[in-house]
């Protein structure tokens, strides 16, 4: 979902909110507000501007924060909260972490804390919209993730995967945390219930998410077969549509095994795609295809030895 498509009911609604006098009107007035922002669209998944996007995000979101605070327990705005911060950390924060590591050493774990505080913002919204789904929900999955997701239905199957991807990412940015390296079993209670609802959801999104978790490696109770195995499902599903899948191979599974020439060759074909064949996809291929310009500029610096 994307928070920013203002309509002429949610102009109409804020002038109810700054003019109302009544509680309950301008309670009415902002829950019509949240309702339109949290609608989502098509504006900006067909954005060819990624860098438009990132500077009209912040702004959206603290926006959809201020709405939250009238409306705590509105699941859509919660769903939304989530998926945008969780999008802006993982498509313009960390996608910068590994080159400043050359040049600005500080700066790179300035913005690692940065993007791991956010997807943990990202996370707890997505945790609130189950808990006001499903009453005790939280407390639930501490003491048994497995079946606590269970409980989940396949109309929630976007908060079980915002749930899973921003926390997911917080772990592997913040890898030194104990705390929340130990959470690594209620990520994966999640994302497997999601998995079970609809593997096929968003475009082979659950897929894509789960290139990357199984390239933990076997030690760590991950499996480079599997993530193999998820990378064709997810071009599959998204019938080739999409670079994610191929970028998040690259990166996550012939980076780990120093494999230069399939890292090169998967980043290659990410680049060959025309975003212009699928324009719903267009702003998602568009930041992969940047993250893939990003590795091949660093690949000396990510591979022992040069296989040129």
């Amino acid at each position: 979902m994307h928070p920013m498509t203002v309509r002429p009911r949610v102009a109409i609604a804020l002038v109810a909110v700054l003019f109302a006098s009544g509680c309950s009107i301008r309670k009415m007035a902002v829950k019509t507000m949240a309702d339109a922002l949290s609608e989502g669209s098509s504006g900006y998944s067909t954005d060819n501007d990624p860098e438009l996007v990132k500077e009209a995000l912040p702004f959206g979101l603290k926006t959809l924060e201020g709405l939250l605070v009238e409306l705590p327990t509105h699941r859509p705005l919660l769903r939304t909260l989530a998926s945008g911060f969780t999008s802006y950390a993982v498509a313009f924060i960390a996608p910068e972490i590994r080159a400043l590591e050359e040049v600005d050493l500080e700066r790179s774990r300035e913005q690692r804390v940065r993007a791991r505080l956010m997807l943990i913002r990202a996370r707890d919204y997505a945790l609130r919209s189950l808990e006001a789904g499903y009453p005790g929900f939280r407390k639930a999955l501490q003491e048994d993730p497995v079946k606590a997701a269970a409980r989940v239905k396949i109309d929630d199957i976007e908060d079980l995967y915002w749930a899973a991807a921003s926390w997911g990412s917080a772990i592997s940015l913040g890898k030194d945390q104990m705390g929340l390296v130990v959470e690594v079993p209620m990520v994966e209670a999640l994302i497997r219930r999601a998995y079970t609802l609809n593997d096929a959801w968003d475009n082979g999104s659950i897929h894509e998410f789960l290139i990357v978790f199984e390239s933990r490696g076997e030690a760590s109770g991950g499996s480079y077969k599997r993530a193999r195995e998820h990378f064709e499902k997810a071009m599959t599903i998204s019938k080739g549509r999409k670079v994610g899948p191929l970028v998040a191979l690259a990166e996550n599974v012939s980076l780990q095994l120093q494999d230069r020439k399939e890292f090169e060759e998967l980043l290659d074909r990410a680049l060959a795609f025309d975003p212009e064949t699928a324009p719903e996809l267009r702003l998602v291929n568009l930041i992969g295809q940047r993250r893939a310009k990003q590795l091949k500029a660093i690949a000396d610096q990510l591979f022992l030895e040069d296989e040129k």
